[in-house]
């Protein structure tokens, strides 16, 4: 589907914009020239930045307290030391993504330290995603491997395991009496979780929709109200989509919202862009289902990261479809783990990618 997105057209305008705001301006080449470049806060309309906004203006911070243990700052543009989730809302952000492991080595994104994390979010009015790997690590396109605990499990007894891994997590944000809107079954689920016996191939969808039909009924008991996602990776391949919603669908399972991850680069972020604003129109009208974009990043010095994420939110903002999306780790900076998609510079000061958050 080719789409004519309105933003496209007023993207000198959107840039110039930004530079005034963020005084990025001829003397010192900024402006869509260096955005990965830090930018100014402007402190005095701190206060006006409307964290209630439907639209999620997200972040997925699970690294934040391993990144504090190890002596990791962020700071504001003036230099001032800041608590990361603090200054992420003075910047606009007013939604918070979660991982949960099951049983990780260090114990980090286990349910205490999603806790711990849930609730800073929670005391700063932040909405929640709780996002469920069902793993002790990564699970992902490339590895979606069972617990070591589950590893002798059947698809009946992961099934179990499923539902009382999430009534357990759920059930403990939910005595401390923190909101939870959204809840993702399964990471970057393009062919299925758990594998084998959870896996998703050619026509096989029985056992991932069994799966996502236990974490489903799970999230519902614990969060009635619960937006329950399906998270895919590569939101600009369409096919991608509907082959694995298509099969589910099929198979009887159940879900609020599609789920999507975005990764573009600066030679092909506007062809990324619009056929993930495009895909999500299409799903939405296939499926009768909104969307959301639960990671999108690009490298942290990138000239075109500010672009991107103004097209997104311009657009997404204007498609009922589209609930929000969320920066993958933005707080990431230095090559922490190796990664380099954050949207903090090498000093710990916020880039104006994550800062069109407070324009849009």
């Amino acid at each position: 589907m080719n789409l004519n997105f309105p933003f496209f057209g007023k993207l000198p305008f959107a840039i110039l914009l930004m530079a005034s705001l963020f005084g990025c301006g001829s003397s010192n080449n900024g402006g869509d020239d260096d955005p990965g470049t830090s930018v100014p806060v402007d402190t005095t309309k701190k206060d006006t930045v409307v964290v209630t906004d439907s639209f999620a203006k997200g972040a997925d911070v699970s690294w934040l307290t391993q990144m504090e243990a190890e002596g990791y700052k962020f700071y504001s543009q003036s230099g001032k030391q800041t608590e990361c989730m603090a200054l992420l809302k003075s910047m606009g952000t007013n939604a918070i993504r979660l991982r949960v492991w099951v049983n990780p080595t260090g114990g980090y994104c286990n349910k205490q330290d999603v806790l711990a994390k849930a609730e800073r979010a929670q005391a700063l009015g932040m909405k929640l995603m709780i996002d469920f790997h069902y793993s002790d690590t990564w699970a992902d396109p490339g590895s979606q491997t069972v617990p070591a605990q589950w590893k002798n499990y059947n698809l009946q007894q992961l099934d179990s395991a499923v539902a009382s891994h999430t009534e357990d997590v759920l059930g403990a944000l939910k005595q401390k009496n923190i909101d939870v809107e959204w809840v993702q079954v399964g990471n970057e689920t393009v062919s299925g979780m758990l594998w084998p016996l959870g896996q998703a191939t050619g026509n096989k969808f029985s056992g991932f929709a069994s799966l996502v039909k236990s974490g489903y009924a799970a999230v519902k008991q614990i969060y009635p109200k619960a937006k329950v996602i399906i998270h895919l990776d590569k939101g600009q391949e369409l096919n991608h989509y509907t082959w694995m919603f298509d099969g589910l669908k099929a198979a009887g399972a159940k879900w609020d919202v599609i789920g999507m991850s975005l990764y573009p680069d600066d030679s092909n972020w506007q062809s990324y862009a619009t056929q993930c604003l495009s895909n999500i129109t299409t799903l939405y009208k296939r499926y009768n289902t909104p969307c959301m974009i639960c990671e999108v990043g690009m490298s942290w010095d990138s000239s075109k990261a500010s672009s991107l994420m103004s097209t997104l939110i311009i657009n997404g903002k204007q498609n009922k479809a589209c609930l929000g999306l969320f920066y993958w780790e933005p707080e990431c900076y230095n090559n922490f783990q190796r990664y380099s998609k954050g949207a903090f510079d090498s000093t710990g000061k916020p880039t104006s990618a994550l800062l069109t958050y407070s324009i849009y």
